[in-house]
């Protein structure tokens, strides 16, 4: 039965012509082996018959050398083709959730899940694919082998055929469902502890960290049982193998006996018998193989999942002169019908009590968010500053230049702009220090990530919250700073300060994800709803 990740294995598989090689090497390396058998076989005889024949060995010594060569060969593609096809996995993957945007339907710690086990696991489908298909190939070899050497060697054998196939069929079967809900539990445990982690301090001050490892480990239980399931399916499996290989060859030697008695067979034929009866079995001795197989079809699925969501349509900002319009805009949970008009170079603070809609509509103003309903209109070029900014890239300089091609001139003048230069140059080694060992405060990694909007030169700076941990003494020096290095910008501001909000042009005040009014932070104040905004009704 096919699953929906099947159609990406099988272009995993088709964009590299790496599989072939390694098919052609199993190819030598099964015909090897189906030939060594044989070939020992001949050894035996001529070693029981006291004479020597230089032939017999070297066609022994050359089987025996191919497998080994092949063998080896065969791990290096392995591992190359793997790497590949992980690598081209995670980038598609990483790439789809990029475009799906934030906030996604696939929480943070899931699609880390997905990106690397998920990814990790469906990168090895060529090589299991491959090693189960030699594994096929020699089982068919091995019965036309015995066919050569007796035919009733072959018959004896191939009444074990539809006991294996039961074996195999059962064990897919069985095992599949476990598989996937193994991998599905395993990305919820990946988002809640990722969760977790993110508010590791705010747990600790609270006092709940019991009640969040609970929270966390919740689907223990039931990720113990899919993990039970399967180790229960395999275990079911390697003992009725157990038992059904040793079986046939019982039978087969039996049967070779008979033909040793009537002169049919050579002791080198049964040896050779022996042989072709154990990779006869294979496919049944690789019930791990067959796990594997379905995890990686498990996984295909879950990426799978991801790649056939289709990315929101997202507003694509219109020139408009630099004026910033939305139109009856609505986003589910965080805005409702709202309207407003930003004209170019406004310095707009957007205020509003937690959970009134502030983020998102920063985010819509911008163009990063999507919207359910309404127009949007505005500049191509936004630049974002966050709470808590990601710091990406190797060193301080390279974070701040991060996605542009600036060079360090405007890094160092972005950084003086976002009032960090004089923390930077005391660091070890300066905008060359590595962000791994640059010790920043709260306040410092702010105005790194705002130095970093500040380098894209934007018609648009977004800051959501982003000088939050700053003093109001400093947020005034970048305020005036930013007035200077971004002359005539428009600039949203998402913030909680009074102060903020009366250097503001005019105050977007939000209140349930609607427009509760605006007007400069002077005429709002005497709104005692307003005020409460900031004094918590104090």
């Amino acid at each position: 039965m096919t699953k929906p990740g099947d159609q990406l294995l099988f272009s995993t598989v088709k964009r590299d012509y790496r599989p072939w090689l390694l098919l052609l090497n199993a190819a030598v390396a099964t015909t090897g082996g189906l030939l060594l058998p044989a070939a020992l076989a001949g050894a035996v005889d001529m070693a029981l018959s006291g004479t020597f024949v230089l032939a017999t060995i070297v066609f022994l010594l050359v089987l025996a050398g191919v497998e080994i060569f092949a063998d080896a060969i065969g791990i290096v593609l392995a591992a190359s083709i793997t790497a590949r096809a992980t690598a081209w996995l995670r980038r598609r993957l990483t790439q789809h959730l990029l475009t799906l945007g934030h906030p996604s339907k696939f929480a943070a710690g899931d699609a880390v899940s997905r990106v690397t086990g998920d990814c990790g696991n469906a990168g090895t489908i060529s090589t299991t694919v491959i090693g189960l298909a030699v594994t096929v190939v020699s089982s068919v070899g091995s019965v036309i082998a015995l066919a050569l050497l007796d035919w009733r060697l072959a018959a004896v054998f191939l009444v074990s055929a539809p006991l294996a196939a039961l074996l195999v069929r059962t064990h897919m079967r069985l095992t599949a469902d476990d598989v996937l809900a193994y991998q599905e539990i395993s990305g919820e445990v990946s988002a809640r502890l990722l969760d977790s982690v993110s508010g590791l301090r705010t747990i600790a001050s609270a006092g709940i960290a019991d009640r969040e490892a609970g929270r966390v480990l919740e689907p223990l239980p039931r990720l113990a049982a899919a993990g039970a399931g399967m180790w229960r399916t395999q275990a079911k499996m390697m003992w009725r193998a157990g038992l059904l290989l040793p079986a046939v060859e019982v039978a087969v030697l039996a049967a070779a006996g008979f033909g040793v008695m009537q002169g049919r067979l050579s002791a080198g034929d049964v040896l050779a018998a022996l042989g072709y009866a154990a990779l006869g079995l294979g496919i049944v001795g690789q019930m791990t193989q067959l796990t594997v197989l379905e995890r990686t079809r498990a996984s295909a699925a879950r990426i799978a999942e991801v790649l056939d969501t289709k990315p929101p349509e997202r507003p694509r900002p219109q020139r408009s002169n630099g004026v910033i319009e939305l139109r009856n805009v609505s986003v589910e949970g965080a805005l409702h019908g709202v309207n407003l008009m930003i004209p170019a170079g406004t310095f707009v603070a957007v205020v509003g009590s937690s959970g009134a809609g502030k983020s998102t509509l920063a985010a819509v103003l911008g163009g990063l968010s999507a919207v359910d309903s309404g127009e949007v209109s505005g500049a191509d070029s936004v630049g974002y500053a966050f709470e808590r900014p990601a710091l990406l890239g190797t060193t301080v300089g390279r974070s701040i230049g991060y996605g542009t091609d600036s060079d360090e001139v405007q890094v160092r003048d972005a950084a003086v702009a976002a009032q960090v230069h004089d923390v930077l140059i005391r660091l070890p080694q300066g905008y060359e220090t590595p962000m791994a060992d640059a010790p920043l405060s709260g306040g410092e990694a702010q105005r790194i990530g705002l130095a970093r909007a500040i380098v894209r030169d934007p018609d648009v700076l977004v800051l959501d919250d982003a000088t939050a941990s700053l003093d109001t003494v400093t947020e005034a020096k970048v305020d005036k700073a930013l007035t200077t290095a971004l002359p005539g910008r428009t600039r949203i501001v998402v913030t909680h300060r009074p102060a903020t909000a009366a250097r503001a042009d005019f105050v977007v005040w939000l209140e349930k994800g609607r427009i509760r009014g605006t007007g400069s932070h002077r005429a709002l104040w005497h709104n005692e709803d307003y005020r409460a905004v900031f004094t918590g009704g104090e």
